[in-house]
C-alpha cells in the first residue's frame, strides 16, 4: 500500500470535517474533540500493511494485496465498504498472506454503508494449490489474479473470529461475489470461526485447492451457501448453514468436480463433518445438498433438513463413487428420502449404510442443537455465541 493513500486520505477528511463544523457555534464544540476522519484503505498493496485495533476503515474500490506483502487485520477492527459504482473487495494474490486474526469478544467485521445484499464483493484467497482445470492455473472472477499449482501445503495466512455481512456485488451479467472465496489454497492455511450472513451469492466457495475450514456459518445467502468446484480436497468441520423462510436461497451445498469435465483430476473429494444444514422450504429452489459434475464426498455426522430434496445425487462418476465406496455417506439424517438421478446410488443403499430418511428435527435460536453425534452445534457449547450476528 502507497502510503499517501491513507495520507490524502486523512487530509481530504479533515478538510470536510472542518467545513461540516463551519456552522456550528463555539459554545457548541466546546470541550469537544474534532470529528475523527475516515481512514480510506484502496488499491495495491505492495508492502505489509496493519490495519489497528480500535480504528473503523473504508474500502473504497478495490484492495488488492500482492506478493511478498502480508495484510494483517487486528482484532476488534471494523471494514466498511462505500457503496459505489465501482465494486469494492479485498483480493489476496498468490505469495501474499492475510493474517485477520480476531476473538470470540472482539471479532473482525467486514460490512458495507449500505444495509443490504450485494452491496460490495467480499473477501477472495488466491493460492498455488493444485486445480483439475486445463492447464493447472485460472484467474479469478473479481480481480482477474492467477490461482493455481502444485503447492498443496501453500500457506494463504490465517482468518479466525471473522464475521461478513452484505457481500455479492454483481460485477456483470454472469458474475457475482461471494462472501469468501478460496482459489487453489492450500491447506497451510488456517481458517476458523467465519460466519457469511446476508450475502446475495454464495456463502463460501471453494475453487479447487486443499484448505481446511472449520467453524464456519453461513446464514441468507441467496445462491449456495457452500458451494465447492474444481477439485477442492480440504476438510470441512462444524458447518452450519441457515436459511430463513422468508429469504431466496438455493442449495445448502453445491458440489461439483468440474462442470466441463466430470473426470478431471484431482477430483473433488472434501471430507466434511458435523454438519447443520436447514433450508428454506423454498418449492422451486428445492435441492439442500446437490453432489454432482462428478464430485465425490466423504460426509459424516450431518443433519439435513428444510428443502423437499434435502440430499440429491446426480452424474455416473458421483453416484457410482458412492456405491463402490470411493465416497461416502456416514451417520447422515435427512428430512425425506434420498433423491437420486441416475439410479446408481439408490436410496435403500443410503439408509443400508447406517443414515436415516424421513427424520424431525429439532433446533433452538435457529440452528442449535444435535442428535446421536451429528449436527454442529450442542446446546451445552454453543460455540456462535456471541461474535456471530
Amino acid at each position: 500500500m502507497k502510503k499517501n493513500v491513507f495520507k490524502y486520505a486523512t487530509l481530504s477528511m479533515a478538510l470536510c470535517a472542518s467545513f461540516a463544523c463551519v456552522s456550528c457555534s463555539e459554545e457548541e464544540n466546546a470541550g469537544q474533540n474534532p470529528p475523527a476522519p475516515e481512514t480510506v484503505i484502496t488499491g495495491d498493496v505492495n508492502e505489509d500493511m496493519i490495519l489497528k485495533s480500535g480504528v473503523t476503515y473504508y474500502l473504497d474500490g478495490k484492495l488488492q494485496v500482492k506478493a511478498p506483502a502480508t495484510l494483517t487485520i487486528e482484532p476488534g477492527v471494523k471494514i466498511i465498504a462505500k457503496y459505489t459504482d465501482n465494486i469494492s473487495y479485498i483480493l489476496i494474490e498468490q505469495g501474499a498472506k492475510i493474517n485477520a486474526v480476531g476473538t470470540a469478544e472482539n471479532p473482525i467485521v467486514m460490512t458495507s454503508e449500505k444495509e443490504a445484499a450485494g452491496s460490495w464483493g467480499g473477501l477472495h484467497i488466491c493460492g498455488k494449490a493444485s486445480i483439475n482445470v486445463d492447464g493447472g492455473t485460472g484467474r479469478s472472477e473479481i480481480g482477474n489474479a492467477i490461482y493455481g499449482g502444485e503447492v498443496d501445503d501453500d500457506n494463504s495466512g490465517k482468518l479466525k473470529y471473522i464475521r461478513m455481512e452484505n457481500t455479492g456485488q454483481t460485477l456483470s451479467a454472469d458474475t457475482e461475489s461471494n462472501g469468501i472465496t478460496f482459489y487453489g489454497v492450500g491447506n497451510g492455511t488456517e481458517v476458523s470461526y467465519v460466519q457469511i450472513c446476508n450475502g446475495k451469492d454464495d456463502g463460501i466457495e471453494f475453487f479447487g485447492g486443499t484448505v481446511n475450514v472449520d467453524h464456519a456459518i453461513t446464514v441468507n445467502c441467496g445462491d449456495d451457501s457452500f458451494d465447492w468446484t474444481e477439485g477442492w480436497r480440504g476438510e470441512g468441520s462444524y458447518w452450519v448453514a441457515y436459511q430463513e423462510e422468508s429469504a431466496s436461497c438455493d442449495c445448502l451445498i453445491e458440489a461439483d468436480n468440474n462442470g466441463n469435465n466430470n473426470d478431471a483430476t484431482p477430483v473433488s473429494c472434501p471430507k466434511l463433518s458435523k454438519l447443520t444444514l436447514i433450508g428454506n422450504n423454498d418449492a422451486e429452489k428445492n435441492y439442500g445438498v446437490r453432489l454432482r459434475a462428478g464430485t465425490k464426498v466423504i460426509m459424516s455426522d450431518a443433519q439435513i433438513t428444510g428443502k423437499a430434496n434435502a440430499l440429491r445425487t446426480e452424474t455416473t462418476q458421483t453416484e457410482t463413487a458412492l456405491k463402490n465406496g470411493e465416497a461416502t455417506l456416514n451417520n447422515v439424517a435427512i428430512s425425506g428420502t434420498l433423491s437420486s438421478k441416475e439410479g446408481i446410488y439408490s436410496n435403500d443403499m443410503f439408509v443400508a449404510a447406517g443414515n436415516l430418511t424421513n427424520q424431525t428435527f429439532n433446533f433452538t435460536d435457529r440452528f442449535v442443537g444435535t442428535t446421536d453425534g451429528r449436527g454442529a452445534v450442542e446446546t451445552a457449547n454453543n460455540w456462535t455465541a456471541g461474535w456471530t450476528k
